[in-house]
């Protein structure tokens, strides 16, 4: 069989068997009466990053620490750039006032140290365990603020039926074992078209593998856009962007049994990136509360140049380090600037006695 057939078995298996978990888990979440909020917020952010979850483990566990690796650091630039660039060119995006006091930062936080972890060149097994901690910690804050408030309707909802009970059981069950047979496929095909490619299995993970365990954040963001549900469009990318981080590269490393390993161009440039597009999105959150088109067009600009160089570069370009060292040295850094002034200059006109109030 071929990696492409095989690499199409594992991403479907994987969409199904997310689609099944999530649908199962809510149902019993809010069969046993917990708030849709937290449902939302917990079983729904879990429910998306799933296939994350099953490739990036079940790499570490068979010894591919590099897709493990590119799945995680691929997945968070794909969410900002490509995900929340569609979505800002279908319609612009509201941003809720939570993500920039909170989610954001603290996103831009858990990519530092994601980042200083990685300096030695390597995350270590305790280093995995505090990335679970931590995603326990939020997922606890989480849900301490999703029960505030909660709807005293649950509490004289009637009781499902024990055959929906079951059904849910049934979903739940069958959606992991579909991750599960899923990751396994898509793994091993991954590795395959490395090899078959001549390319490394971390620059399969920061692009297909990425882009492929990515698609159920595409679907809920695009449609929510489309749905002029814009807050949730923006919430999914963020809430992902965290759990990637937290749970799925804390527990890869985790499993792994030395760790994983961090090339040294993935410590000089995919790692600045992501953590670069995480700092983007404060300032661009942060304006007019949303993000317009044109700023969408630029998310989705850079994700078409870095894909560009990933791809250069495997091919073996010799003016790929001339590209890097104008991304890294021009092009970023004058984004920065841009970004800085039109924070400074949004923040100036809202603080100034004539600026009209916001709504």
């Amino acid at each position: 069989m071929s990696p492409l057939i095989g690499f199409a078995i594992g991403l479907g298996a994987l969409i199904v068997g997310a689609e099944w978990l999530v649908r199962g888990a809510s149902r019993l979440a809010i069969a046993w009466r917990v708030p849709p909020l937290i449902v939302g917020l917990t079983v729904v952010a879990y429910g998306t990053s799933s296939p994350e979850l099953a490739v990036s483990v079940q790499a570490a566990l068979s010894g591919q620490e590099g897709v493990a690796l590119g799945n995680v650091i691929g997945s968070n630039i794909f969410n900002v750039l490509f995900i929340l660039g569609v979505s800002a060119l279908i319609i612009p995006l509201a941003v809720n006032e939570q993500l920039i006091r909170l989610d954001v930062p603290l996103m831009i936080g858990v990519s530092l140290v994601a980042y200083t972890m990685s300096l030695d060149g390597v995350i270590s097994r305790l280093d995995g365990l505090i990335l679970v901690a931590g995603a326990m910690a939020y997922t606890f804050f989480l849900f301490r603020a999703g029960t505030e408030g909660a709807p005293e309707h649950l509490l004289s909802q009637k009781p499902p039926t024990w055959r929906n009970i079951l059904l849910y059981i049934f979903l739940v069950l069958a959606g992991l074992g579909l991750l599960v047979v899923g990751s396994r496929w898509l793994v091993r095909a991954a590795v395959d078209t490395a090899t078959a490619l001549g390319v490394s299995p971390i620059v399969i993970g920061l692009t297909i593998v990425a882009a492929g365990t990515s698609l159920p954040e595409v679907v809920t963001s695009v449609v929510a856009a489309l749905r002029k549900a814009r807050d949730i469009a923006v919430g999914n990318v963020v809430g992902s962007n965290l759990f990637n981080l937290l749970l799925i590269l804390g527990a890869s490393a985790a499993v792994a049994p030395s760790g994983i390993p961090v090339p040294p161009s993935v410590k000089s440039f995919d790692l600045p990136i992501m953590l670069a597009t995480a700092i983007a999105c404060l300032p661009i959150f942060y304006t007019n509360r949303r993000i317009e088109r044109w700023e969408g067009g630029l998310f989705l600009a850079y994700y078409v140049l870095y894909t560009g160089y990933l791809v250069t570069s495997a091919l073996g370009y010799p003016w790929v380090r001339d590209v890097e060292a104008a991304m890294l040295g021009v092009v970023l850094p004058l984004t920065a600037i841009t970004l800085l002034v039109l924070f400074l200059g949004h923040r100036w006109r809202s603080q100034s006695p004539s600026a009209p109030p916001q709504t």
